[in-house]
């Protein structure tokens, strides 16, 4: 497979994107779109599919001619036609969604037992609750102003799904917390966004240290410390032995020595990553007591002897 042939199915599944949204909005508003116009949308897709599926099949048939795996292949395949940046996008979307029912139940996503819990959604809490209202607020104000049915409609489902969407990014914040194991190893979460684990055995020192980095949630600075700032500020400093590799939210890769992070209570954070849980020992087997000593009482026959004659 050619890197141009390759470039050229990614160009037209971008192309179509667009156009496949903005049908799948009208469908969904209850818009009556003219049977030529679906059918060539429909046809469109359909052409586009085929292209992706050759294009697809051909690089999992060279991946296995080199030997590898089925499954290992496909992966191989779907990574080199699909760009990094749709495919962390359309899953974050997914597990966003997932968070916003875990939030419902009021369940936590893979805390595991013995592990502490370190909230972060103190800083964005109100933000969020504020961007919630004003994307109501705006759908209602719009619906009473605008006269057409047909934008009426299109910005009805568009503003309910921002209202969703802005929902679930906040609960996929509230059901993944940072984790401190009970080993005293760290897992620093942004949502869905960003996950990075840290072993206990490349934790040096933990410190409360409120700073101001500036900037999105995940940012590395000139010091090439990592800031996984909420609400523009962290409250918690790491120092590690040795770099750890994390990945971005859209794919690209970097090393840290130094995390900062966000914590609603730093102290407990500290002072977890400070005293780690002891590890857990099996009780000593259990020796049986020593018998008594034989006594004669207790080597006399159980009957009496008869008697002599």
């Amino acid at each position: 497979m050619t890197t141009a042939g390759l470039r050229a199915a990614r160009a037209v599944a971008w192309s179509v994107l667009p156009a496949e949204l903005v049908l799948v909005v009208c469908l969904v508003a209850g818009v009556r779109v003219p049977a030529p116009v679906l059918s060539g949308a429909e046809a469109l897709v359909a052409a586009v599919l085929v292209l992706d599926a050759s294009v697809l099949w051909r690089l999992y048939a060279a991946r296995r001619r080199a030997g590898t795996g089925r499954r290992a292949a496909l992966r191989w395949a779907v990574g080199a036609l699909v760009p990094v940046a749709l495919r962390r996008l359309v899953v974050h979307e997914f597990r966003a969604l997932h968070s916003l029912g875990l939030w419902v139940l009021r369940r936590r996503h893979r805390v595991a037992e013995g592990a502490l819990p370190v909230p972060y959604t103190a800083p964005q809490t109100g933000v969020m609750y504020t961007f919630a209202f004003v994307s109501v607020l705006e759908t209602v104000v719009l619906a009473l102003v605008i006269p057409w049915p047909l934008v009426h409609a299109i910005l009805l489902v568009v503003g309910v799904y921002g209202v969703v969407v802005v929902l679930a990014i906040h609960a996929a914040c509230v059901t993944r917390p940072h984790l401190v194991g009970a080993d005293g190893s760290l897992r620093l979460r942004y949502g869905a966004l960003f996950d990075l684990r840290v072993p206990a055995s490349v934790i040096a020192s933990a410190r409360a240290d409120r700073r101001f980095p500036g900037g999105g949630p995940v940012r590395v600075d000139e010091d090439g410390a990592l800031d996984l700032a909420v609400g523009g500020w962290t409250t918690v400093t790491v120092e590690l032995t040795e770099p750890v590799e994390f990945v971005r939210p859209l794919g690209r890769r970097g090393s840290a020595r130094t995390l900062r992070f966000n914590a609603d209570d730093p102290r407990a954070a500290v002072a977890a990553l400070a005293t780690p849980a002891p590890p857990l020992t099996s009780s000593p087997p259990l020796t049986p007591s020593p018998a008594p000593p034989l006594t004669p009482e207790r080597t006399a026959p159980s009957s009496t002897p008869d008697p002599p004659a």
